[in-house]
């Protein structure tokens, strides 16, 4: 089931930035006095009452050249639109504004449930600031201090009450779910439309989610596999569709619903930096990758093109070294047998255990071959490693120290089991853990 969205909407300098870090537990967005100074990451990762969830700081979502109050507007429609729970984010010093109430105005036409927060209440004689903000009509408001951190555990606690319940649309272990991501015009569109054009079965197009994303289920050659379109793109206009973190938020929920992502390039542009942004959640969220340069038809080559190309994309995603290249043209539909073989790989290689004593073996080869670092005097031991996850395929290292693991050593390990275990396609996560 994917996690529940958290978003937090308010008209600028109320504090967004600091409650969205202080409920991440980093500083993730930028945080200065200054209204609209957001200009960073806006999604992240928490957790609460042992339950996960995505958060968003609409505060980063910037419209261009809209008017103040418009850009308000849509910060908050698009946070309607993305999340199961919206904190209404206020100030107490300033009271209510006309700011406030426009964004309020907008929040009670929408289905979704509204936690009204009064930040800056520093203290217990600063609350009778918070009475006035009743007038807003969403229930009683929850005084918070961002600067420091009070009053932050009711208020999640009372968000938590809104989180979606099981129900999540559930596939066979043996179905492949894969996503598509790129920015917009590389072609996502065009690349289902020729894998569900080839031969085979349609089941049937499914809600995927209580958001509106659309399972297309199939079958080839007795493979069940389920392309996951993204939701919110059913929404049009000039808004989304030139804001560019609101793609980012599309494919954040897709990717959490993937065993497989494909990043789609396009050839004719060639790599930008949108491109390696947009990879990298399919990265950090441990699922398999295939990276598909799209278009391919459209450029002139010669019998070093491709090679070039590829060597340009893996100077490119460093980070993802491990994932194949796929080219191909959806519009002629060159090439494109070839993707499914790929994302079968790479979804088998993501789901691999390996035997335990097979592990410890290439350890202690790797090792025989290029002992352990030092530091400081001390050597780094390793005394036994195990598997103890898929999707991504993930390792304990019982060692002395965990401090003594530099990172170039475990990416050495790493590499050693990728030449004997293959896992094309798949991210490793290794975790050196002292031995009790």
């Amino acid at each position: 089931m994917p996690k529940p969205i958290i978003a937090i909407v308010g008209r600028p300098n109320v504090g967004k930035s600091t409650i969205f870090n202080r409920i991440v537990g980093e500083r993730v967005s930028i945080v200065e006095d200054i209204p609209g100074v957001t200009r960073d990451r806006i999604y992240s990762s928490g957790e609460w009452l042992n339950t996960d969830f995505n958060i968003i700081d609409t505060g980063g979502i910037d419209i261009g050249d809209e008017p103040f109050i418009e850009q308000i507007k849509h910060q908050a429609e698009i946070a309607i639109d993305e999340a199961d729970v919206i904190i209404f984010l206020t100030n107490g010093r300033d009271g209510i504004t006309g700011a406030d109430e426009e964004v309020a105005k907008i929040l009670y036409k929408s289905k979704k449930p509204v936690v009204l927060a009064v930040n800056k209440i520093d203290n217990p004689d600063m609350r009778e600031l918070m009475y006035d903000f009743y007038a807003l009509g969403f229930g009683e408001p929850f005084p918070i201090s961002g600067t420091h951190g009070l009053g932050l555990g009711d208020l999640l606690d009372e968000a938590a009450k809104y989180f979606p319940k099981e129900g999540e649309t559930e596939y066979s272990e043996e179905t492949i779910c894969f996503s598509l991501i790129g920015r917009p015009n590389v072609g996502k569109s065009s690349l289902v439309n020729a894998l569900l054009g080839e031969e085979r079965v349609i089941v049937s197009n499914i809600a995927g989610t209580t958001r509106d994303a659309i399972d297309t289920q199939f079958t080839k050659e007795d493979q069940e596999y389920v392309v996951i379109d993204t939701a919110g793109m059913r929404k049009k206009g000039k808004v989304y569709e030139s804001t560019e973190k609101y793609s980012v938020l599309r494919a954040l929920k897709a990717i959490e619903r993937s065993d497989v992502v494909l990043v789609v390039l396009n050839a004719e542009e060639g790599i930008i930096e949108q491109d390696k942004r947009i990879a990298g959640y399919a990265h950090e969220a441990g699922k398999a990758v295939v990276i598909v340069v799209n278009k391919w038809d459209t450029v002139e080559k010669d019998e070093k093109t491709m090679k070039q190309f590829e060597q340009k994309i893996r100077d490119h995603f460093l980070f993802l070294d491990y994932a194949p290249i796929v080219f191909l043209s959806a519009k002629t539909k060159k090439r494109t047998h070839t993707l499914l073989p790929m994302i079968n790989l790479a979804s088998e290689n993501h789901s691999l255990r390996a035997e335990t004593s097979v592990i410890n073996d290439v350890i202690m080869d790797a090792v025989a071959m290029n002992p352990t670092p030092t530091h400081n005097g001390s050597r780094l031991k390793i005394y036994y490693t195990t598997q103890v996850a898929v999707k991504p395929p993930t390792f304990v290292v019982f060692v002395n120290d965990p401090e003594l693991m530099h990172f170039s050593y475990e990416r050495f390990l790493e590499n050693k089991l990728r030449e004997a275990f293959g896992f094309e396609g798949t991210p490793i996560k290794m975790i050196p853990r002292a031995r009790k």
